[in-house]
């Protein structure tokens, strides 16, 4: 071989000992790139999911606002309907209108829609309000005056062989009921039920005999 080529192929391969070599693997730098590519949408796809489940659970809350909104007319409705019982209990009897009852329940800032809504729908299909001449009044299971009204209730019970009548419905219906029931003395007989609820009698002692042994 020509001596000038050797010397050329000696030079040729001390330049190539000297070049550090790179190793190119486009293949793998591709599928790298893709697969760092496919994380990325992951890690976006879990925030996207993350953000509907928030959205959801935003969602979640607004449902729970709607229909905290439905039950605060109920709320409002409870109040009116167990305000006009106490007052009925303390002897104010007299039916009142709706803005009446909104300003002692202090419910005047409610809507447009809650009046509507409580004028319409709620108080009138209420049984424990009746309407009377376009104003409102509690409506309890039996109507009582005063003591002597309780007495002839009861005693009506007894020849009807009806029993007797629960303490809480008279409470509900008679006006300072535990004065009359008190007043009345051993007229009246309390039973208690298995559910502790006491039940009122009329004491006949018309019943009252001795019987031999």
């Amino acid at each position: 071989m020509d001596p000038s080529l050797l010397r050329e192929r000696e030079l040729f391969k001390k330049r190539a000992l000297s070049t550090p070599a790179v190793e190119k693997r486009p293949a793998l730098s591709s599928d790298s790139s893709a697969s760092k590519k496919k994380k990325a949408k992951v890690e976006q796809g879990g925030s996207s999911s993350s953000k509907q489940n928030t959205d959801h659970s935003n969602g979640s809350f607004n449902l729970k606002a709607l229909s905290g909104g439905s039950g605060y007319k109920f709320g409002v409705l409870a109040k009116i309907v167990n305000y006009m019982k106490t007052r009925h209990q303390r002897g104010d009897t007299h039916p009142l209108t709706l803005e009446e009852i909104l300003d002692e329940t202090q419910h005047l800032d409610i809507g447009l829609k809650q009046k509507q809504w409580l004028m319409s729908e709620a108080l009138v299909n209420n049984p424990k309000i009746e309407v009377v001449d376009g104003k409102y009044a509690f409506k309890p299971k039996y109507n009582l005056k005063d003591k002597k009204a309780l007495l002839r209730l009861l005693d009506k019970h007894d020849q009807r062989g009806l029993g007797g009548i629960l303490l809480e419905d008279i409470e509900e219906g008679l006006p300072n009921a535990q004065k009359a029931i008190k007043a009345l003395g051993d007229q009246i007989i309390f039973v208690n039920r298995p559910d502790k609820k006491k039940i009122l009698f009329y004491n006949d002692k018309s019943c009252h005999f001795a019987v031999d042994e």
